[in-house]
């Protein structure tokens, strides 16, 4: 059991992992069968597959007053992997924060990159073909033999009064899919130095200096933002060699992450394709399924870290992308909430 005031946890995702399910039952467990006082609520953005998501869970024995976003969690949930190279989406994760995440690699390959002291590595894609149960289900599991003091009977209630009612069909493939989680996890511990904070990006506006009328200064844009984190394990893989130059496909990109240069095609000069510029993919394939010579295929992500990394296929205009992050909110997130600077000998 927890010592301190507040016991947090914060699960980063994207949209269709089922990452804010897990949450609510994650907040409704330590209300109905932990006796703690319980909070929980996510923030995404469009709700549509593939944006970005965030859950946040917290737990106390007494009151909670208050209702921000978690910046220093006791777990970090990671639904897909690649998450984790988005800026900012290891804010406050600390030596003592313990990390869940959805890889099939082991906690030796993942400790290279997190410097924390427990790391649980669990791999959904495997379990859930073979169980045929969804992936939040199995992180569920998962996440909770990471917290230690919460019991998989009081899960599996819950589980039964919750989503059995409501999908009844489907309760034993996700009864199934969360003792998989819980018993398959694999977790290993590691040195690392004390109070190690990995990353603290501070906003660039806060209370004191933020325009009025609330303008929000997240970029929308999917020019100004990076697109990689939003994929979902495929990406479209460009054979220069069968293309034709149709330019169906940047006709039906709708983030228009094809690439054109001056050059020659059939002994004309012309503006020849490229491929895409996977720093902005989001790897939804239309490209490759509306392609007529298959200079566009399919392929897995993690097979190809170019494109895993976001990495363009050429220099753009700007060496650095100033708005790359997606936060909780421009607002909620603002130093007002969480967090002030001593100023001149005072407080802002």
């Amino acid at each position: 059991m927890f010592e301190k005031k507040y016991y947090e946890i914060k699960l980063e995702s994207v949209g269709g992992m089922g990452a804010n399910l897990c949450g609510k039952l994650l907040g409704e467990l330590g209300a109905m069968y932990l006796g703690f006082d319980s909070q929980s609520f996510a923030s995404y953005g469009s709700e549509k597959r593939g944006s970005p998501v965030k859950s946040f869970i917290r737990w106390s024995k007494e009151k909670i007053n208050i209702n921000s976003p978690i910046t220093n969690p006791d777990v970090l949930g990671v639904f897909y992997e690649h998450i984790l190279t988005k800026k900012g989406s290891l804010n406050g994760i600390s030596d003592k924060t313990v990390v869940v995440i959805n890889t099939d690699k082991d906690p030796d390959y993942v400790s290279n990159h997190l410097k924390v002291r427990k790391i649980y590595t669990i791999d959904c894609t495997k379990l859930m073909m073979e169980t045929k149960s969804r992936l939040n289900m199995i992180m569920f599991g998962a996440i909770i033999k990471a917290i230690g003091f919460v019991k998989l009977e009081d899960c599996e209630k819950l589980v039964k009064e919750t989503i059995g009612k409501k999908y009844p069909n489907l309760l034993e493939v996700n009864l199934t899919g969360l003792r998989r989680g819980y018993f398959d996890v694999q977790m290993k511990e590691f040195d690392v130095p004390e109070s190690y904070v990995h990353q603290e990006v501070k906003q660039k506006w806060g209370y004191e200096n933020a325009p009025l009328g609330g303008i929000n200064p997240q970029i929308g844009s999917s020019v100004v933002n990076e697109l990689s984190a939003t994929r979902d394990g495929y990406i479209p893989l460009f054979i220069p060699e069968r293309c034709i130059q149709c330019v169906l496909c940047d006709i039906t990109c709708p983030d228009m992450v094809f690439q054109f240069r001056e050059g020659e095609y059939k002994g004309r000069k012309m503006m020849v394709n490229h491929g895409p510029d996977y720093h902005h993919c989001k790897g939804c394939m239309r490209c490759v399924e509306i392609c007529p010579s298959e200079a566009l295929v399919a392929g897995v992500e993690k097979e190809h870290q170019n494109a895993l990394y976001g990495k363009r296929n050429f220099d753009l205009i700007v060496d650095e992308l100033e708005y790359e992050t997606q936060g909780a909110s421009s607002w909620i997130t603002s130093e007002s909430f969480y967090e002030r600077e001593k100023v001149d000998g005072g407080i802002r």
